[in-house]
C-alpha cells in the first residue's frame, strides 16, 4: 500500500515538472505547422496529413525513443545528455579516438540544451499571453510588457527556491490536461472524422502529394515533441516507473485528443487558425483558459531552468566549467539548488528574445534546432549503448538507431532551413557552450600536466622529511595529482620551513556514477613519517563536502578537529603563452574563467578560517 502512495506522489511530481515543457505545445505546434512561415494550407486532406505526421512523430520520438527505449539506459538512475555520455565513456576507455568523439557529441548536446532553456520559457509564456488578443484585441500592445513581468517575476524567485512553489505543480498541471482533453474531445465528438488521421498512410499521402511543403513543414511539426527529452534527463528526480506511467496513462491521451481537437475544429471552422488552441473553448471559458495556460507555461519554464541548474552543476563537477556559486535551496531535497550565474545568464537571454522577436510565431523557427540536434545525438549515444552495454548484435543496432536516426536527420534538416529566420540563435549559444565546456577542460588538463611536471616525487621529501620542524596539529594539502609532492607543500617548506605533526595529501575525484556510497567516499594510504594520501571521491550530482568526508577517517584511527586543522590550497594564477598548448585566444579566455573561478574554499565547504592560501604562476 505504502509503495502504492509512493508511486501516486512521484506521478505527481512528475506531471508538474517533467511534462511542462510538452505540455504546453499545443498552445502553438499544430498552428505553426499550418500557418507558420512553411504553411502547409487547410485543405482536409493536408490538415489530416498534418495531424498523422504529428501523431506518429509523438509515438517514434516520445513514445518509442524516450519512453521505451533510452530511459532503459540510466547511469544509476539518472539521466540526460552528460548521465548518458559518462555511460557510454567508460566502456569506450580502449579507444581515444570513440572517447573523443562521443565527448564531443555528449558536450554539444548539453551545450544545445542551453539554447532550449532560453527559447523555452520565452515562447512557452509569450504563446499564452497572446491569448489575450483572442479575449480583447485593444489590449494586443501589452502582450510584451505582460510577457516580461511574468518572466522577471518567475526568474528573481530562483533564489528563494522551488519547493514550495512546486507543491503546487503537480495539481495545476493535472488540471491542465484534464483541461486539454476535455477541449479536444468535445470538438473530435462533433467531427470523429478527423480521427481517420491515426492512419499513417494520411502522413503518407501528404509526403508524396507535396514532398517539398511536407519537408519545410517538418520544421513546426518537431515542435509537438519539444521536451521529449526531458523525460529521459529528469528521470533521476522521480524514476522510470511514475514517468512512463504517467505519460500513458494522462500525458499522452491527453496531448493526443487536443491535437485532434484542433484538427477538427479547423476542418470545420478554418478561420480558427488565427488560434486554434484557445478557440477550442467557448468564449466564456477563454479568459480563465489564458490564466490556466500562463500558469502552465510558468511551470513549464521553471522546469527547463531548474533543468538549467542540475546541467551546470553536472558540468562542473565533470570538469567542463569552473566552481562557481551552488545555493542550496531545500535543507531535504539534494536536487533543489539555485546557481546565480546561470539563472541571471538566462534571464538575460531570454528577455533579449522576448523583445527582439516579440511574437511566438518568430520564435518557433528559432525553437526546433536545439531540440532535434540534442534529439539526434541521444540517437547516437543510445546507439553505442545497445551496442557496447546491451551487447545487441550489429544489425539489429544499425536497423533500430538507423530508423530513428534517418528520422533525427529529417526534422534537423528541415530545421536548418530555418537558421535565417532565428535558427542560428540557438546554434550560436551551442558553439559559445561548447567553446567554453571544451576550454575550460581542455586548461585544466594542461595545468595539471604543468603542475605534475613541476612537482617533486615524494620518495625525494620522505628522505630529508626527518630534519624538518614538526609542529602540532594536522595539514590537509590539496592536489590534483595522486602522485608526487603539492605544490602548495613545497612553497610552504621553502617559506615556513615547518611541517604539521600529521600531513594528508588529499585529490578530490568526480566519478562517472551520480552518486558515491559511503564506503566508496574515502580511499586511504599510509606513506609514513606522518604522511596520508587520500583520494576522496564525489558523484557527479553531488556536492562535495569535504569536511564531512575527512570525518569519516575516525575508522582510521583519526579525529580531525577543524579548529586545529589547516587546509592549504594552491591557487593558480595562468600566464598565456605562444607555447604549444591552446589557441592564445583560447588561453585567454581560460585564464579570464580560471581568474573569475569560486575559490576552492568555498565550493569545498571547508571553513575559511582555516584556510592557508598559496599562490602559483603557470605558463600554458
Amino acid at each position: 500500500m505504502q509503495d502504492r502512495k509512493n508511486i501516486k506522489a512521484l506521478m505527481l511530481g512528475a506531471i508538474g515538472v517533467v511534462y511542462g515543457d510538452i505540455g504546453t505545445s499545443p498552445l502553438y505546434a499544430l498552428k505553426e505547422t499550418l500557418s507558420g512561415a512553411h504553411a502547409l494550407g487547410l485543405d482536409e486532406a493536408r490538415v489530416l496529413g498534418v495531424l498523422s505526421l504529428i501523431f506518429w512523430a509523438i509515438m517514434l520520438l516520445v513514445t518509442i525513443k524516450y519512453v521505451t527505449l533510452i530511459m532503459r539506459a540510466d547511469n544509476r538512475g539518472e539521466g540526460g545528455s552528460l548521465a548518458l555520455l559518462a555511460l557510454v565513456s567508460d566502456h569506450l576507455k580502449n579507444s581515444r579516438r570513440r572517447v573523443w568523439l562521443v565527448g564531443a557529441l555528449g558536450i554539444f548536446a548539453a551545450a544545445l540544451f542551453y539554447g532550449d532553456s532560453m527559447i523555452t520559457p520565452a515562447i512557452s509564456v509569450l504563446s499564452a499571453v497572446e491569448g489575450i488578443k483572442i479575449i480583447a484585441p485593444s489590449l494586443e500592445h501589452a502582450v510584451i510588457p505582460i510577457t516580461a513581468a511574468i518572466l522577471t517575476g518567475l526568474f528573481w524567485i530562483q533564489k528563494r527556491g522551488t519547493g514550495t512553489v512546486g507543491l503546487y505543480f503537480g495539481p495545476v498541471m493535472c488540471l491542465w490536461f484534464l483541461v486539454l482533453a476535455v477541449l479536444g474531445l468535445n470538438q473530435i465528438l462533433h467531427n470523429p472524422g478527423v480521427l481517420r488521421a491515426l492512419n499513417p498512410l494520411w502522413a503518407v499521402e501528404l509526403i508524396y502529394q507535396h514532398p517539398h511543403e511536407t519537408f519545410l513543414g517538418l520544421g513546426s511539426v518537431v515542435l509537438a515533441v519539444t521536451g521529449g527529452e526531458a523525460l529521459y534527463t529528469d528521470m533521476g528526480h522521480f524514476g522510470r516507473p511514475p514517468i512512463r506511467l504517467t505519460w500513458f496513462s494522462i500525458v499522452l491521451p491527453a496531448l493526443l485528443l487536443n491535437y485532434f481537437g484542433q484538427g477538427a475544429l479547423l476542418l470545420a471552422h478554418p478561420e480558427a487558425l488565427e488560434n486554434p488552441f484557445f478557440l477550442l473553448a467557448p468564449e466564456w471559458a477563454q479568459a480563465p483558459l489564458v490564466l490556466l495556460a500562463t500558469l502552465a507555461t510558468v511551470i513549464a519554464s521553471q522546469a527547463v531552468i531548474s533543468g538549467a541548474f542540475s546541467v551546470a552543476r553536472q558540468a562542473i563537477q565533470l570538469g567542463y566549467l569552473p566552481r562557481m556559486e551552488i545555493i542550496h535551496t531545500s535543507g531535504h531535497e539534494e536536487g533543489q539548488i539555485y546557481v546565480p550565474f546561470t539563472n541571471w545568464t538566462l534571464y538575460l537571454a531570454v528577455m533579449g528574445l522576448v523583445v527582439g522577436f516579440q511574437s511566438s510565431s518568430k520564435l518557433a523557427a528559432a525553437y526546433g534546432i536545439a531540440v532535434t540536434g540534442t534529439m539526434m545525438i541521444d540517437t547516437v549515444l543510445i546507439g553505442f549503448v545497445m551496442l557496447l552495454l546491451w551487447r545487441w548484435s550489429a544489425w539489429k543496432v544499425v536497423l533500430v538507431a538507423g530508423v530513428l536516426v534517418a528520422v533525427d536527420f529529417c526534422f534537423l534538416a528541415s530545421n536548418s532551413l530555418k537558421i535565417t529566420q532565428g535558427g542560428w540563435f540557438p546554434l550560436v549559444v551551442g558553439l559559445l557552450s561548447f567553446t567554453t565546456l571544451t576550454t575550460w577542460k581542455r586548461g585544466r588538463a594542461l595545468v595539471f600536466d604543468k603542475m605534475v611536471e613541476q612537482s617533486v616525487p615524494l620518495e625525494v621529501l620522505m628522505m630529508s622529511v626527518d630534519e624538518i620542524h614538526r609542529v602540532p596539529g594536522v595539514a590537509v594539502f590539496m592536489t590534483g595529482s595522486r602522485f608526487g609532492a603539492p605544490t602548495a607543500l613545497l612553497h610552504n617548506l621553502k617559506h615556513n620551513k615547518i611541517l604539521h605533526e600529521r600531513v594528508f595529501l588529499v585529490t578530490i575525484v568526480t566519478t562517472d556514477t551520480p552518486y558515491v556510497s559511503r564506503e566508496e567516499r574515502v580511499e586511504y594510504t599510509i606513506i609514513g613519517h606522518g604522511f596520508y594520501r587520500l583520494v576522496v571521491r564525489f558523484g557527479f550530482m553531488e556536492h562535495p563536502d569535504l569536511p564531512e568526508a575527512l570525518a569519516d577517517l575516525r575508522q582510521y584511527g583519526h579525529h580531525l578537529k577543524m579548529m586545529e586543522t589547516t587546509f592549504y590550497l594552491s591557487r593558480e594564477v595562468i600566464v598565456p603563452t605562444l607555447k604549444h598548448g591552446m589557441a592564445q585566444w583560447r588561453e585567454r579566455l581560460f585564464a579570464f574563467m580560471s581568474k573569475n573561478a569560486m575559490s576552492a574554499y568555498e565550493f569545498f565547504r571547508i571553513p575559511t578560517d582555516r584556510v592557508v592560501e598559496i599562490g602559483t604562476q603557470l605558463e600554458i
